[in-house]
């Protein structure tokens, strides 16, 4: 975990404070979004969400169902362009011109669908999309041994690289979806619904996993319906309703029943 202070986010409507000792610089966000809008035909998806993610946390993003939280995180890995506002990587305002950019900006995404092929084993899984070659010929063997070493920085453990993923555990697949996505140098690595459908030990095999991401400096967006995972995981809370970002928490300054009154009644205070 990080122990460091960080500033205090407020909710809608508050005066933004800061836990840093007098004297001390604001850290530079790893992401900052200002006003940032999207539609879609009639229906405002984001309706001006301001949000700020810090290097080495990670943010728990919650809200019903349709309340903006993938179409924001979208808009952060380059899938989607926002209508209006401003993002900025590391104090710099940028303009993602697409899924490729964000990734060369060092910004990772696992999707809730895992985007792993069942019919590769484990190595070209962990390689899609980047393999390594030598000569017009793949490089298995290098594969093979920086894969292995992908899933023990990480303190994964898998003893067949060279099996199918589609017989592996669920939990399995998760972690070397999370594998690929943080082996790569990102900055942010966002993680939508990781722990769904997932037995009790897989789960806590991958929250753990995210504490090891975050702790090497990596910022992490949690995206998920079980709340009591994010007391595990999370520095701070965001809580999105329709469109908005109605608050923010620190971790040590709410609870559950807090969390659903504002994911259920939008209401920050």
């Amino acid at each position: 975990m990080i122990t460091e202070n960080r500033p205090v986010h407020a909710g809608a409507g508050e005066a933004k404070a800061s836990s840093q000792p007098p004297g001390r610089s604001m850290p530079t966000p790893a992401v900052s979004l200002r006003g940032i809008r999207k539609t879609f035909g009639s229906h405002q998806a984001l309706r001006g969400v301001d949000l700020d993610l810090f290097p080495g946390e990670c943010l728990g993003l919650v809200g019903d169902n349709a309340a903006g939280k993938s179409t924001l995180t979208k808009i952060i890995s380059g899938t989607y362009l926002p209508d209006e506002g401003t993002i900025s990587l590391n104090g710099e305002e940028v303009r993602l011109s697409g899924p490729a950019d964000a990734r060369d900006r060092h910004i990772e995404m696992v999707f809730q669908d895992l985007s792993l092929c069942d019919h590769i084993d484990v190595v070209g899984n962990l390689f899609l999309g980047r393999e390594l070659t030598r000569g017009p010929f793949l490089d298995r063997k290098r594969m093979l041994v920086e894969a292995r070493g992908m899933l023990d920085a990480l303190e994964i453990r898998i003893p067949r690289l060279s099996a199918k993923v589609e017989k592996l555990s669920g939990g399995q697949r998760q972690a070397i979806a999370i594998a690929r996505a943080a082996s790569f140098n990102p900055q942010v690595l966002i993680m939508d619904e990781p722990t769904s459908a997932l037995a009790v030990a897989e789960v806590e095999a991958v929250l753990s996993l995210i504490n090891r991401v975050k702790a090497k400096g990596v910022s992490v967006v949690l995206i998920t319906h079980r709340l009591q995972d994010l007391f595990r995981v999370c520095d701070r809370i965001a809580v999105m309703y329709e469109g908005t970002k109605v608050a923010e928490r620190d971790i040590g300054k709410t609870n559950l029943e807090d969390l659903v009154k504002l994911i259920v009644g939008g209401e920050g205070h």
